[in-house]
């Protein structure tokens, strides 16, 4: 009987996803995560759902705020002491926030400028200068890196920065907006 109800529920589901009545769809067989809410999916289409790089509305210390998230709905991070061409990211930070690396990253919904930069990571992503990653502990839609040593969330409008790091002694201007980078 369990089982009739959990087929029953997953046509059900099914029948929802035709009818557009779904806002998330989790894939059998799929490891978590591994393919993202539709919920996170911009409007445009498959093409821009495949995006590496996209937009999200998600909560962003108790305001809502656009963030730029991943294709799998992660939100993206930059790291304040980063240049536009070294990323400081390495060892047991690595590990804990993985860069984004794509060969031929591509965006959908941002204006600013996507390139990949050829790094100790590999190919890494980065938008207006800002090389990206992104935080194990986050979950699609979920920002809970914010301010965490020294990554702040990336958004559409953030500033691009040059390959000089700031002078020795000074803090980069910190995010007047909240620590949102713009």
């Amino acid at each position: 009987m369990r089982h009739t109800k959990i087929i029953i529920a997953g046509i059900s589901l099914a029948a929802l996803a035709v009818a557009g009545g779904v806002t998330a769809a989790v894939a059998s067989g799929s490891p978590a995560g591994s393919a993202p809410p539709a919920s996170t999916a911009p409007a445009g289409g498959p093409a821009a759902a495949a995006a590496t790089v996209r937009t999200a509305q998600v909560l962003v210390g108790g305001k809502t705020e656009t963030i730029l998230v991943n294709a799998r709905g992660l939100p993206l991070y930059f790291y304040r002491p980063d240049t536009a061409a070294n990323s400081l990211v390495s060892g047991g930070l690595a590990a804990e926030w993985p860069p984004l690396t794509s060969a031929t990253a591509t965006a959908a919904g941002v204006s600013g400028k996507l390139t990949v930069v050829n790094d100790a990571h590999g190919a890494q992503v980065a938008y207006n200068g800002h090389l990206l990653y992104t935080f194990t502990a986050d979950q699609p839609g979920e920002v809970t890196g914010q301010g965490v040593q020294d990554f702040f969330v990336a958004t559409p409008g953030i500033a691009p920065i040059t390959g000089s790091p700031a002078p020795a002694g000074t803090i980069p201007a910190s995010p007047s907006s909240g620590g949102y980078g713009y």
